[in-house]
Formats: C-alpha cells, structure tokens, sequence
C-alpha cells in the first residue's frame, strides 16, 4: 500500500498533529514479553512519557535485568513475572497486580514466539506458538476485563499482531468466509479454526488444507489473534474499552534473526502513539501497520 492512498471507508490515517496529554503518573500500562525488542522498548517510551508501567516477562532473571537497564536511565517502572502460556502463571500474575495497583488502564499484549528462522517453515512447535500467541494473550485479556478503570479516557487493548495473519494469507474459502462474517463471529469459532489447523497439522494434511503459507504456525495464531480482537472490539464497542492490532513490520528483533527495516525504539514511538489517542480519535476493531514514511493507516 502506498502512503500516497486517498483514505477510503476501511483506511484511516492517523492524524500526525501532536497528541493532548490525558495521562498522568497514575495511568497505568502493563506490557507482555517486555525484557527485550519491542516489549522493553514500548515500555521505555510510556515510562518517558510519564505512565505507571508494568514490565512482565517470563523469566524473572531477565526481567529485572530489564528493569535494572531502565533505572539505569532514570526511568522507574514495574516488574512482575508472568509466562502467558501457563493459565497458573496468568492467575497469579492478575492476583499480584490487582493487590499492588487495583486498576489497569492500558494492556499490551506483546508477547509471542515463533520457532523459525526467517525462511523456514517448520509447524513441529505450533501447539506452543498457538497457545503463546493466541490464548495468551486471550486468557490474559478475560482476566484482566474486571480490573479497567472505569473513566472517561476508556480502557485501551493493544494486541501486538502481524500482516501475516491478514485474511489475504488464507486460501481456505470456508474459513475466510467465517471470519468475514463479522456479524456472527465468535470465540467458539475461533477456537475451532485454530483446532482445526492443530488437527492438521497432527495428521501431516496442513499443507494442502489453504493456511497461510509463510511462518504457518505463527500466521495462524496471529490470524486467530486478529478474529478475537475484532469479536472482543464489537462486544465492547461504545462500553469505555478500545481493542485494536498493531502490525510493527519488519523489525530488528530476535525473531527475526536481527534483521529488519525499522528499531524497537522506531515501533514503539508509534506503538505508544496508537495506545495513547485521545478518546475523541481513539478507534476500535482497527488493524494498524506502518506505512511509508512512517505514517499509519489502520484497516478493518
């Protein structure tokens, strides 16, 4: 897509005007898989800005290492453990932080794996990347609902996502119409469809059945990641709670080997951008990518 393309019913080009501050040391954001790349970067950058953040990460070692490296330049933040693929981790995680802030304003949910290499396309972990990418980020999420603040700046969910979980990817016309069919979308069919890919990927037919073909395993979670933040978007919809994606792109991050076109730093400048709209321009059920120049549109 061209940075040049006139914004149309489903693109919306964030505006680039300097953003009103409604935040203050008491706005609270907590960020997954935050002890490096582009977790540790976001929160960096709300930590600057003047929020209360929490850093999560799975392993406490790195996590206060994280933590450590951010004092270092005088910014304070807020570490817990939290592994998003263990519901006991998840639990534990919410019961600490309800006891230690009691509200929640802002969640990023960015913690994710994937087991290949950039041109390799192994499924021999996919239960892992589904239940990391996926139901972590899902179960992480219904736990935390109870606990946003009830304001007048409503509650924002940012689900760090990926292009290659766009239904462009799919060649499968029973599942792209069931996730076209927004109306009778929902979290039962979701669950089925990535079932299903588990399925065949346990029988060997996961080649031939029109899943996304590159990074499969991950493009799924991602794709099941998108469905259910456009279902959880609708059911909350004029109710003071945003959920959106957010596609960083090629970024120079451990998944990618190092490689990319754009920093942690860069990604998290308009990652932190998107997570602190005004209300008055804050969307909802939005798919944010980074286009030329660094300007955002966001698609349906």
């Amino acid at each position: 897509m061209s940075h040049k393309e006139p914004a149309g019913d489903n693109i919306v080009v964030a505006p680039c005007h300097p953003i009103s501050r409604w935040w203050s040391k008491e706005t609270v954001a907590i960020v997954t898989g935050a002890n490096k790349g582009i977790g540790f970067a976001l929160v960096k950058q709300l930590a600057k800005l003047g929020l209360t953040v929490v850093l999560t990460a799975r392993n406490t070692i790195r996590g206060v290492e994280a933590l450590e490296s951010l004092k270092s330049e005088g910014l304070h933040v807020h570490f817990f453990s939290l592994d998003v693929s263990d519901p006991n981790s998840i639990q534990a995680f919410v019961s600490r932080f309800q006891e230690a802030f009691g509200v929640v304003d802002i969640l990023i949910n960015n913690a994710a794996v994937s087991f290949n290499d950039i041109y390799e396309n192994s499924v021999k972990k996919a239960t892992t990347v589904i239940t990391t990418n996926f139901y972590g980020p899902k179960v992480l999420t219904e736990a935390l609902l109870p606990l946003f603040r009830h304001s007048s700046t409503a509650g924002r969910i940012l689900n760090i996502s990926s292009r290659l979980g766009l239904l462009d990817k799919l060649n499968n016309p029973k599942i792209k119409e069931m996730l076209l069919d927004e109306e009778n979308l929902c979290e039962e069919k979701i669950v089925w469809m990535v079932n299903l890919f588990l399925e065949n990927v346990k029988n060997g037919t996961w080649e031939s059945q029109g899943w996304p073909q590159i990074w499969t395993d991950y493009a799924v979670s991602k794709l099941a990641l998108n469905a259910y933040s456009k279902v959880l978007a609708n059911r909350y919809k004029g109710h003071g709670l945003s959920v959106n994606c957010f596609c960083p792109g090629f970024t120079q991050t451990s998944m990618t080997g190092g490689k990319g076109a754009l920093t942690p730093d860069d990604v998290a400048v308009v990652g932190a951008r998107l997570a602190l709209l005004p209300e008055e321009e804050l969307p909802t059920g939005k798919f944010y990518v980074i286009g030329s120049n660094h300007v955002i549109y966001s698609k349906l």
